[in-house]
């Protein structure tokens, strides 16, 4: 038999499960990370540009190119070892440096990228980071490290992995524009938990700073979110008591429309802000850290800074919705009253025109009458010219004759009138 048809996508699915490895470092060791995001519209953009800007790197160092379309790489540059990883909305570089030098953090390891190469670059910074990786001493050695390197006020730091590393970061933007986070792993620990590690710190500076987009966005709304607030209450006091039905319904649906149209402007920075939160959580979860010597945790940092600010966004959501939705629940109830107001005048108008057509069909029945006589009159006079020469043979009068002709003429006119009016009226619903 031949074998079972596979789906056309079943090898892609299954490979994009595992199309992302984690480096594998060894203490010591540092590491360079860049996030680039284009300013707007980083959804929709060119994504070949990303491609390009990635193949000149690799031509500077002589590197072999990715296949057309990759979304992740990963090869050799010089002596370094470069990650890159494309997504939604921004592109990371990560390279791996070899040993740690004499000077932390050390911003001279940044040129790993040229100057000329990151101006080129098809979007702006959105973060990047160094990070140090070295062997782990004792608590003391830890403590004095983190007093220089970081500041004090905003440094987390915890043990992680079920204690094989200490991690230490304050999420502050150094003297020369780079994040700093810290790495002291337990000898014996394994290369890629080293790798796993890192790249969680970078994951969660990326996602982090990526959500702050979405509070940024917030903010710049405030403001025009309350004045719609105060509009829309305006309008549905007016509305309460009555005011001029047709100018606040008007007003209303010019409110609705802003609120929709100011939904639909930042409904996806919105949703991605809630996605990006949630992987922010589930990253510092996964490190599964525990309290080092009593200062603050990750967890704990996010906590105090970070989800303030997250929640912020969820509110002003919350609220844009619930406007949104009293603006149109007001729209409807308006347009129903006037609705039922028309109503009442078109019944008044129904009303008034019935009674028109009464009026009209009693002027009718007195010209229908008037129009018997007249056109009776005529008759009886042309009738009379036509038996006056009978009158001479018979001896009659004229005037005996015309009022002999008179009732049958009357009569035929009046019958004849009737008639022409009952076709008129049963023909009426066909015309």
């Amino acid at each position: 038999m031949p074998p079972i048809q596979d789906h056309p996508l079943r090898y892609r699915l299954a490979n994009e499960l595992h199309a992302r490895p984690f480096p594998s470092l060894s203490a010591p060791c540092r590491a360079v990370y860049l996030a680039v995001k284009k300013a707007k519209n980083a959804a929709g953009r060119d994504r070949a540009l990303d491609l390009e800007h990635l193949t000149a790197l690799l031509d500077r160092y002589g590197t072999a190119h990715p296949q057309p379309g990759a979304t992740h790489f990963s090869g050799r540059i010089g002596q370094h070892v470069l990650k890159w990883e494309q997504h939604t909305e921004f592109v990371t570089y990560t390279v791996f440096l070899s040993g740690v030098g004499e000077r932390p953090f050390d911003p001279t390891d940044f040129e790993v990228f040229p100057e000329d190469w990151l101006n080129a670059a098809p979007g702006v910074r959105v973060t990047s980071a160094m990070i140090r990786v070295q062997k782990r001493p004792d608590e003391a050695q830890i403590g004095r490290a983190l007093d220089d390197w970081f500041v004090p006020e905003s440094v987390a730091v915890s043990r992680v992995i079920d204690d094989e590393a200490v991690v230490a970061g304050d999420f502050r933007i150094d003297p020369a524009g780079h994040l700093r986070f810290a790495v002291f792993a337990r000898d014996g620990i394994g290369e890629r938990r080293v790798g796993r590690i890192v790249q969680r710190l970078c994951e969660i500076e990326t996602y982090k700073t990526m959500s702050m987009l979405g509070f940024s966005r917030v903010r710049a709304i405030g403001s025009r979110m309350g004045e719609i607030d105060e509009e829309l209450t305006r309008l549905m006091d007016v509305m309460t008591h009555g005011g001029a039905e047709e100018e606040t319904l008007k007003a209303l649906l010019s409110v609705s429309a802003e609120l929709e149209s100011l939904s639909a402007q930042v409904a996806f920075r919105l949703g991605a802000t809630g996605a990006y939160e949630a992987i922010v959580g589930q990253r510092i979860e996964v490190l599964r850290e525990e309290r080092f010597a009593g200062r603050q945790t990750f967890a704990e940092f996010m906590m105090r800074r970070y989800d303030p600010a997250m929640r912020t966004v969820k509110s002003a959501e919350n609220r844009l919705a619930s406007m949104a939705g009293r603006a149109t629940r007001a729209a409807d109830l308006l347009r129903t009253r006037v609705e039922v107001h028309r109503s009442a005048q078109n019944q008044q108008l129904l009303e008034s025109m019935n009674k028109r057509a009464e009026l009209q069909l009693q002027l009718q029945k007195t010209v229908e009458g008037l129009s018997v006589v007249a056109i009776s009159y005529y008759a009886v006079s042309l009738a009379g010219y036509l038996l006056y020469p009978l009158g001479d043979v018979l001896g009659v009068s004229k005037g005996l004759l015309t009022a002999m002709a008179t009732v049958p003429v009357v009569l035929l006119v009046w019958a004849m009138i009737r008639r022409i009016r009952h076709h008129v009226e049963s023909a009426g619903p066909d015309m």
